[in-house]
């Protein structure tokens, strides 16, 4: 893939290892850990209808009716718009970033994007998942914040 970005020199395929629910704050906060090849983790905190729609689909739960996510993927499959994959590429001040690759025709599209929306939508295609190395390296910091914290895997 092509696109001024070597995906296989800066990024590495992660996969979705579940959704959790962390009582670490306050209140209780959705995270959606992302397993890299060598086991390396990446929590990544998310919002409670995201952290539903991606559960849903690791659990291959469907509902009587399509959440956003289930329409825009609808809209693409009638537009002819294929996702290409994800890239989860900077960290800036506690927030990740990511970009959602979309191809029509022979064009591919960066649009940006929140993770836990590229990711509930990259699960429902089975597109790739990518992290940018040196984001990845840096969640050893991330993980050892769950230490002492209690985790909930909110679809039992």
């Amino acid at each position: 893939m092509s696109m001024g970005i070597d995906i296989y020199e800066d990024f590495e395929e992660i996969r979705v290892k579940d959704v959790y629910i962390v009582d670490i704050f306050t209140d209780p906060t959705p995270v959606v850990l992302l397993e890299g090849a060598q086991g390396k983790m990446l929590p990544i905190y998310i919002g409670h209808l995201e952290a539903l729609s991606i559960g849903n689909v690791i659990k291959n739960i469907s509902l009587p009716r399509p959440m956003a996510h289930d329409l825009m993927i609808n809209i693409f499959e009638r537009l002819e718009v294929k996702i290409e994959g994800v890239l989860i590429d900077e960290k800036i001040d506690k927030i990740y970033y990511a970009r959602l690759l979309l191809k029509k025709d022979n064009n591919v599209m960066q649009f940006d994007a929140r993770p836990s929306d590229c990711i509930a939508l990259a699960l429902r295609v089975g597109a790739p998942i990518w992290v940018r190395k040196k984001v990845l390296e840096g969640s050893e910091f991330e993980m050892s914040r769950f230490e002492g914290a209690r985790v909930i895997n909110i679809f039992g």
